[in-house]
């Protein structure tokens, strides 16, 4: 059996837990005629993966994200796999002839700092991506002020690094269709909408339910209460137009502080719906776990 497209990075908020709840809430006409899939925050994928492979009938879809390591990284995916692949296969194996934990260690670091610091081409700027994402503490991307990635090493001594099938089967995937990647604010995704119906898909940088648990930080831009306002404002906008569907997921911010109305406010307007989310990005094993996130959309 030959396996199916699905995210090859490990990323916060991914959406692998969540899908059949998310697909309880898909648009049902989707079903029925042809359409443009856009999603303004791609992160790890694995929204995008599912409905290329759910949908044969996408006949455009449209990814973006503001990380532009993160969309090089789509991008060598979806059109120079066979090199990725090669160059991380070498990369793999020497890190696996490393003969200890501090070795790894520093090979890790020193992979991070080219990484920060040194002009690569595409296929060495994801290669290292990839790299990193595998060996560095729970998988995380998180970026310091100066947008240098700065996550420690995660003392996971035999990762699947290279994954080359998962690789060949999102390049093929990105290729059935046409695909898009884009990377800058999430505005400029309403430049790619197409005649018909177009099914926007919201993931953003969550708002934090407290103070210590921002997982913002995937660029160094701010994703803060003024960013979420002018999504919902933007969620508006396109609402006014034709055959456009959008679902937005986000944090349950009143299932922690009653209080804390801020999404029931801004989207007083539209459909909220909770859906139960596990989340495994936590340095605290007893703080992961199951909880409520929001999931808003412009039709029943």
């Amino acid at each position: 059996m030959s396996t199916e497209a699905k995210p090859f990075l490990k990323w916060a908020g991914g959406k692998g837990q969540l899908l059949s709840q998310l697909e309880e809430h898909l648009p049902a006409d989707l079903q029925r005629q042809a359409f443009t899939y856009i999603e303004p925050f791609v992160g790890g994928g694995a929204m995008l993966f599912y409905m290329l492979r759910r949908f044969p009938n996408i006949t455009h879809a449209v990814i973006n994200d503001i990380n532009s390591h993160l969309v090089t990284a789509y991008r060598v995916i979806k059109e120079q796999p066979d090199e990725l692949i090669r160059r991380l296969s070498y990369l793999e194996q020497d890190y696996f002839l490393l003969p200890d934990e501090e070795a790894k260690k520093e090979y890790f670091l020193n992979a991070r700092n080219i990484f920060n610091e040194i002009q690569l081409d595409n296929i060495d700027r994801t290669k290292y991506l990839i790299f990193l994402n595998r060996t560095c503490f729970n998988g995380l991307y998180r970026v310091n002020g100066k947008g240098k990635f700065n996550v420690p090493f995660g003392r996971n001594l035999h990762p699947t690094i290279c994954n080359a099938e998962t690789i060949l089967a999102d390049s093929s995937i990105l290729n059935r269709v046409d695909v898009t990647i884009l990377n800058g604010d999430f505005e400029l995704t309403a430049n790619e909408m197409r005649e018909g119906l177009n099914f926007f898909y919201f993931d953003p940088p969550y708002r934090p339910l407290n103070a210590t648990s921002s997982f913002n930080s995937y660029a160094k831009e701010e994703f803060n209460d003024n960013e979420q306002i002018r999504l919902r404002d933007f969620c508006v906008r396109i609402n006014e137009r034709p055959n456009v569907r959008w679902m937005l997921s986000n944090a349950d911010c009143s299932a922690k502080n009653p209080d804390d109305t801020f999404f029931e406010d801004i989207y007083a307007d539209f459909h909220i719906h909770r859906v139960y989310a596990s989340r495994a990005i936590n340095a605290n094993p007893s703080k992961r776990g199951k909880l409520t996130e929001l999931l808003i959309k412009n039709y029943e």
